[in-house]
């Protein structure tokens, strides 16, 4: 396939994702019971997503558009994929950029996260047979020439180990922060409240702390938290809360709660699942500087920064851990 026919693939498989029909609802059905954390509000979120930010056709356009070289011929590369599996189909964009590139994808999943992009492409060579074989699903990858590979810090070390050899891009435990002013409006604060909560705050983009002034009154933020009490109906959430709760109160620190995330005040920016940690701070510009040197941070948020809501809204070029996947796999 030339790259015109693969962007038309591309926008094919976006209007059928951001369809309902009983294949593809039986497919997420799937991917729900197989993991309790892909709630269907969850996952209909990550395919909204999928289909505005990546497979729009404007979109795809401009994105390829400043990459010339992928419309030139290459030889192609057995590249080896390793997903995480914290949010739906978060190894989508990996493999998209695999397959623009032309390259030899072996792909190995998580086994949180293996139902959905296996059913994706099952339709693509169903559509298009003449790329079957172009993305093969491993259980373990082997002979490769290249590697991305995603997951924890200590899962990082292995693979920096394992693929030190050859080309590749090793990515580690990310997080995301917001830096309020205490003039937010009610709207922003609910826009917040779903870059906190959104997939339970599993994905590296969720901002898991925030940064406010001296005097900061926490009850509105509260109140716009409250949008998502409805997840202490499930009970992995719920076991986590209440375990974080008895470890504040054991330990005597004080806590904020609107009764289904608990406010923490802590260093670190990385926060347990449901809890926000929060620091004060004086400055914001010196606060923004450092910060913007912090290398876990994913993404910041905040009125001079990310806006409020979008942090879980990546664009085609908003490249995991800051690391263009495009051109590195153009450059092999």
């Amino acid at each position: 396939m030339n790259i015109a026919e693969k962007e038309t693939a591309l926008v094919r498989l976006g209007e059928y994702l951001a369809g309902n029909s009983p294949e593809w609802e039986e497919v997420k059905e799937r991917a729900y019971s197989a993991n309790g954390w892909f709630i269907p509000a969850f996952l209909n979120n990550a395919l909204e997503n999928i289909c505005q930010y990546f497979l729009e056709p404007t979109a795809l356009k401009q994105w390829l558009a400043a990459y010339p070289a992928v419309a030139n011929e290459r030889t192609p590369r057995k590249v080896g994929i390793v997903s995480a599996g914290n949010i739906p189909l978060v190894g989508f964009h990996d493999w998209l950029c695999g397959f623009i590139s032309g390259h030899q994808v072996k792909l190995k999943l998580s086994s949180k996260d293996d139902i959905l992009l296996k059913h994706i492409l099952q339709k693509m060579e169903e559509w298009y047979p003449e790329i079957a074989g172009q993305t093969e699903v491993l259980d373990i990858l082997k002979d490769c020439e290249a590697y991305i590979a995603t997951g924890s810090n200590n899962s990082a070390r292995y693979f920096n180990f394992y693929f030190a050899k050859y080309p590749h891009i090793i990515r580690h435990n990310r997080t995301s922060a917001a830096i309020l002013t205490g003039h937010e409006t009610p709207q922003e604060l609910e826009a917040l409240a779903d870059d906190v909560m959104l997939y339970f705050g599993l994905g590296c983009r969720n901002v898991t702390k925030i940064f406010v002034p001296e005097g900061f009154n926490f009850q509105p933020l509260l109140e716009a938290l409250n949008k998502y009490e409805y997840l202490m109906d499930f009970h992995k959430y719920k076991n986590n809360y209440d375990y974080q709760l008895a470890l504040l109160l054991l330990n005597n620190s004080p806590y904020i709660t609107n009764g289904s995330i608990l406010l923490h005040d802590s260093p670190s920016l990385f926060s347990p699942l449901s809890v926000l940690h929060y620091s004060y701070y004086t400055d914001q510009q010196a606060l923004a500087a450092e910060l913007g040197q912090d290398e876990v941070l994913q993404c910041l948020v905040g009125k001079d920064f990310t806006p409020f809501g979008q942090a879980q809204q990546p664009s085609l070029s908003d490249y995991a851990d800051g690391v263009d996947t495009m051109a590195f796999l153009l450059g092999l």
